[in-house]
């Protein structure tokens, strides 16, 4: 697997308050089958991960989401967690950042309350996508068909529920990116 994605490049968008396992696993995985991967963030220097409620690492920010483009990625993942997730949904750069993904038919994958940015950039209409439970709701008033499986792939978009579901995630991302643009996947 390791030159399974050689040659792509990945971005991975958060801020302060991301669940710190629904970033370092995908990144490791993702990294480990020959992606360049980039954190990017609305945050100046570093992020602090959370492990649930309590305090996690912090990680170097690579690029501030004002300086990306989604032109240099071949694909977005979007990890949960409720302040990071708020925040992000709450940043236009970040959302416009995020939609730019899905105008250009590229790979998007997101779990758990990651979802909030899609709901925020309008990209959910029509498509079939799971979350953290209690977004589902706000997907469905969103136009989103919501269902309660442990991952979801709908013409590039991969989503999932938690950090359980992470392995199946993590395969499915890799799958999605490996393939590339998918003419399915719009804003």
């Amino acid at each position: 697997m390791a030159e399974r994605l050689d040659g792509k490049k990945v971005a991975f968008l958060v801020t302060d308050g991301f669940e710190q396992v629904e970033l370092t696993e995908p990144w490791n995985a993702i990294k480990g089958a020959g992606a360049e991967v980039d954190l990017v963030s609305p945050t100046e220097g570093t992020v602090l991960g959370l492990n649930h409620i309590d305090k996690g690492d912090t990680f170097d920010v690579d690029r501030l989401v004002t300086e990306a483009s989604a032109d240099v990625y071949d694909a977005l993942v979007l990890p949960g967690g409720v302040v990071n997730a708020d925040h992000l949904r709450m940043d236009e750069a970040s959302v416009a950042f995020a939609r730019a993904f899905f105008e250009q038919h590229k790979p998007v994958a997101v779990i758990c309350h990651g979802a909030w940015t899609l709901v925020e950039a309008d990209v959910v209409r029509g498509r079939t996508i799971t979350s953290y439970p209690s977004l589902q709701t706000d997907l469905r008033n969103a136009g989103a068909e919501w269902v309660d499986e442990e991952v979801v792939v709908d013409q590039g978009l991969v989503s999932s529920r938690n950090p359980d579901d992470l392995p199946a995630f993590i395969d499915k991302a890799i799958e999605e990116i490996a393939e590339g643009e998918h003419a399915g996947q719009t804003a």
